[in-house]
């Protein structure tokens, strides 16, 4: 079976995107899958563009097909940070408590209980040894970030994040099926879905 790769790490961001990648004739994997891959330096200044640097990155990499997201939160008062550097507000990639911690405080400095805030991602989709990528989609969803968090669920600001679309409910209080169908990633990847379906339609027919 052919394989896809999710340039991710995160088990929370595979789960949801693998979920809604099932129906392809394709074997989902991540990075994890991986040994000793080196780490895509991603220095671009938009979520679009550090997208494409880690899909055609790791496309290259692991010499198949890669589908990469680049995705953050922006809080308002905070000047649209931490955007880009969402995964890493606070220094280390990828530790959400300490990122949600940082953010919190940065409000709280300014006299803030909450703050208008959206939820971005741009996602691409790229094949190995070709320069330029072969799709681009973005995904947002509008809300605000409070100081207090609830839920269990979801991953990275979420506890956090009240979505408009349920504004009685925390992004980590919504079921799967509701967070798929109003995230940010989950809009990219169902406009995402369109492509990946039409290649690899076209590659069971060689």
């Amino acid at each position: 079976m052919q394989k896809l790769v999710i340039a991710t790490k995160n088990a929370g961001k595979l789960r949801e995107m693998r979920d809604m990648l099932s129906h392809l004739s394709v074997e989902v994997v991540s990075l994890a899958d991986f040994s000793e891959l080196p780490d895509a330096v991603e220095d671009a200044s938009t979520f679009a563009g550090n997208a494409r640097i880690k899909a055609q990155f790791y496309a290259d990499a692991v010499g198949f097909p890669c589908l990469a997201d680049d995705s953050g939160i922006e809080v308002a008062a905070l000047a649209g940070a931490p955007g880009v550097h969402s995964a890493r507000y606070a220094g280390e990639h990828g530790n959400d408590a300490a990122n949600n911690k940082k953010m919190v405080r940065e409000l709280k400095k300014l006299g803030m209980a909450e703050s208008p805030a959206d939820y971005r991602c741009a996602m691409v989709f790229a094949i190995p040894g070709v320069k330029h990528a072969k799709a681009l989609t973005e995904g947002r969803v509008d809300g605000r970030v409070v100081l207090t968090p609830r839920g269990e669920g979801g991953f990275g600001y979420d506890p956090y994040f009240i979505p408009k679309d349920y504004p009685e409910k925390h992004m980590a209080e919504l079921t799967q099926a509701e967070k798929e169908a109003i995230s940010h990633r989950g809009r990219a990847l169902r406009r995402m879905l369109e492509k990946l379906e039409a290649y690899y339609a076209g590659r069971n027919h060689q």
